[in-house]
């Protein structure tokens, strides 16, 4: 009797659990707010045109909803495509899956150089290398320095999966500008 008594409620409970979820999919929405308001999706992201101001810096942030990766040109740049998806090294076109710790690849390519007038590097780092150390970051594990070639800069930024993000251009301190990534912590 006890047996049937709990098989009956456990019937009851998953027969209202499928209805609810029924209905909330039979009207094409979902319950929940999304995280922190970031309705911002996953695919490709790119804008702007080819600039010769070169890449200075590059540095990461954590915040209560999104990682962050700041790229810094010493003028004005607005250039990039960002994306999920396998990175090549610029001018030779190694894969940097291999070397970029993370569940998901997002392959940034700025179109801007990483180099002077010169051809003299602006940026400490040499192709493959890890650019930041990413320790206690909830969503970014990686970020490669892919090359630079012809005008373009790439990296591969690791993330713990496929989640969200966007991209901000921004003008200042002075002369600089910036392109900013962001990476949500979840959906």
């Amino acid at each position: 009797m006890r047996i049937r008594s709990a098989l009956t409620a456990v019937a009851v409970v998953l027969a209202g659990l499928v209805a609810g979820v029924g209905s909330s999919s039979a009207a094409g929405s979902s319950s929940a707010a999304a995280y922190c308001g970031i309705t911002w999706g996953s695919a490709e992201k790119s804008a702007g045109t080819l600039s010769d101001a070169p890449l200075t810096e590059v540095r990461t942030g954590r915040h209560d909803c999104y990682d962050r990766v700041v790229f810094e040109f010493a003028g004005p740049v607005d250039g990039y495509a960002i994306g999920y998806g396998e990175t090549w090294t610029e001018g030779e076109g190694l894969a940097l899956s291999p070397y970029t710790a993370g569940g998901a690849l997002l392959r940034v390519s700025l179109r801007a150089p990483a180099y002077d007038d010169a051809h003299q590097g602006t940026v400490p780092y040499a192709v493959g290398e890890h650019v930041a150390n990413l320790l206690r970051y909830p969503t970014l594990r990686d970020v490669v320095f892919g090359g630079s070639f012809e005008g373009y800069s790439t990296f591969a930024v690791g993330v713990r999966a496929r989640l969200p993000f966007r991209v901000l251009v921004l003008t200042g301190p002075g002369t600089h500008s910036r392109i900013v990534l962001d990476v949500a912590h979840q959906w």
